[in-house]
């Protein structure tokens, strides 16, 4: 086991540059200079008055940020300008410019190798900084959301696996097929309109994480029970897809156990039917479960970014919406880095979880 970790984590450095490279190229294809809309002239007719000072404000502006460097490693096509100041057609731009260690790429990585993600472009704050003071609700969230999932979608799969083709089996796949083919933002609008405060209920808050009556000196238990009170529709929104999906995956796979041989010969010994489901079944029909934890918490957080916009939540996800439409690209940069350790660290548990589960499985060669 210790020889596969080693491999696993090994293997994550290649993952992880290949990651960088597409992110990076992602996020330098979205439209707009950040340059420009740091220096107030991204939008129509702003700042037209003097049109050199704003010149000279966006060079700066991009020398301090490393936009003036080239992007990649080499350029295919250069900037060469006409008499006008207009670019070349593609045709006369064409070349092949090697740019060695002078890149924006080059300094975005070598900045993370340093554990270091840069200066937000928005308010020069270190983007770290921002990130963990957004990680602890956005984690909590997402750890909230796969406990509850996992509370429900369990029993529910085991009892419709154990129940197949009962009048409640029917109706709870019915039930869980139309929660999972709907978006979740339309689920996170329609909670806020029905149970917000919208058209019909005000029986939860809508937005933020604590009332405005609400302050520091008011005992802990309430202003704990606020806290709760505001997460509820959130955890809703966020839980009932992994949720409908996981009892479907559990009630398949309970399904598949139980028609294996071992558990007709349990049945035969007399065993009780409690006795043969959870004691003899349940642990095999646990495995396809435990692979889908290394996507849940990636999924969850990315997943964060419509809860928070939504429901005005402080979180990560809220902190991505706002990177991407201000072209942040440190905090885009972060944010894409840290789902994909996430990815990388959720898929090495869930193997480390098979071996718990099903002792029957083993990473490295036994010895003759």
């Amino acid at each position: 086991m210790l020889q596969y970790i080693v491999r696993r984590i090994l293997l994550f450095i290649p993952t992880l540059f290949l990651i960088t490279v597409i992110s990076f190229g992602i996020s330098r294809l979205a439209p707009g200079d950040p340059a420009e809309l740091k220096a107030g002239v991204g939008g129509e007719g702003a700042m037209r008055g003097n049109q050199q000072l704003n010149e000279q404000m966006i060079n700066q502006i991009r020398a301090q940020w490393h936009l003036d460097k080239p992007v990649w490693y080499w350029t295919i096509f250069n900037d060469e300008k006409d008499a006008t100041g207009k670019l070349k057609p593609i045709s006369e731009r064409m070349t092949f410019q090697w740019n060695g260690l002078n890149n924006q790429y080059q300094y975005w990585l070598t900045s993370i190798l340093k554990l270091d993600f840069g200066k937000s472009f928005q308010d020069n704050r270190d983007v770290m900084e921002k990130i963990m003071e957004r990680v602890p609700i956005t984690f909590l969230i997402a750890l909230i959301s796969i406990f509850l999932s996992y509370l429900i979608a369990i029993p529910l799969g085991i009892y419709s696996a154990t129940h197949q083709n009962t009048p409640l089996d029917k109706i709870s796949t019915v039930s869980v097929f139309i929660l999972f083919s709907m978006p979740q933002f339309w689920i996170a609008t329609m909670a806020i309109i029905f149970f917000g405060g919208g058209d019909f209920f005000a029986w939860f808050p809508n937005n933020g994480l604590h009332s405005m009556n609400i302050s520091p000196e008011d005992p802990w238990m309430t202003r704990t029970l606020d806290f709760l009170w505001h997460l509820v529709l959130p955890l809703a929104a966020n839980t009932y897809f992994s949720f409908a999906y996981l009892s479907r995956q559990m009630r398949g796979s309970m399904l598949e156990v139980i028609r294996q041989d071992y558990i007709r010969t349990a049945r035969a010994k007399g065993l009780s039917n409690r006795m043969v489901v959870y004691k003899h079944a349940l642990r095999n029909s646990l495995i396809p479960i435990v692979t889908l934890i290394a996507y849940l918490l990636p999924a969850l957080v990315g997943g964060s970014i419509v809860i928070e916009y939504i429901f005005t939540i402080p979180g990560v996800g809220q902190l991505a919406f706002q990177a991407l439409t201000a072209r942040d690209y440190p905090v885009i940069m972060a944010e894409f880095t840290l789902s994909a350790v996430l990815t990388l660290a959720g898929l090495l548990v869930a193997d480390i979880l098979y071996s718990a589960v099903d002792p029957r499985i083993a990473f490295s060669k036994k010895s003759g």
